[in-house]
């Protein structure tokens, strides 16, 4: 099937995302406040293209039921995944103004325009290549720390929301539709969602880094 076999040639990849600084110090609980509050605010950001991406396949979907899917989870990316950001950033004790005057990172705006690029013009079975490993990766890594977590983890309600059984039900819902896109698709639109899948599989890994790193933009001191 086509997601295994991207899944597979990934996989030195996703390795290095297991084994990222961040994603270790998160598994332990050891990751500072700092950084994880970096994080969410960076995630909240990119949240609101990866829904409208999803928005895109919803309305760009050949098949009913594939469009109810896309849909739904445009809704659940907003709703559900931001409700836990708002706990965390209350938590933080973050306000709108701080908020508002957080710059998006250089590699969330990245992640956010390229798929906004795809959902605008990739052909649909592309688009969904493209968004798979937002499901995929965080599930993978939901589940692997979650496993080492304990019940007064720090962050814990993160873990488990990408951990969760329904979140493994949507994963498996975006791979067959992404198999069988891929399956009724020609060697020219198979090898474009390779690559878009690839694509993002490296974007995930660099937006755990830019948190890691605190990335800014090293031109504000110009403008």
């Amino acid at each position: 099937m086509f997601t295994d076999d991207v899944w597979a040639h990934t996989a030195k990849l996703l390795r290095a995302i297991h084994e990222h600084p961040f994603n270790v110090a998160l598994g332990d609980g050891s990751l500072d406040r700092e950084r994880f509050a970096f994080y969410i605010v960076q995630d909240a950001r990119y949240l609101e293209s990866f829904a409208k991406a999803l928005a895109t396949a919803a309305v760009r979907a050949d098949d009913p039921e594939e469009a109810a899917f896309w849909a739904r989870s445009a809704h659940d990316a907003i709703a559900a995944e931001r409700t836990l950001h708002e706990g965390y950033i209350e938590e933080y004790g973050l306000t709108a103004a701080d908020l508002s005057g957080v710059r998006t990172s250089p590699s969330a705006l990245g992640y956010s325009s390229w798929l906004q690029a795809n959902a605008l013009s990739a052909p649909y079975p592309v688009l969904a290549a493209a968004v798979l490993p937002c499901f995929w990766v965080y599930q993978d890594v939901g589940e692997a720390l979650v496993s080492r977590s304990s019940a007064t983890h720090p962050y814990r309600a993160w873990i488990a929301t990408y951990a969760d059984p329904a979140f493994a039900e949507a994963v498996a819902t975006a791979r067959r539709i992404t198999d069988r896109l891929a399956d009724a698709a020609d060697e020219q639109v198979r090898a474009a969602m390779k690559a878009a899948f690839v694509q993002a599989t490296e974007y995930e890994w660099l937006f755990w880094d830019s948190a890691w790193r605190l990335e800014g933009w090293p031109t504000r001191q110009w403008v």
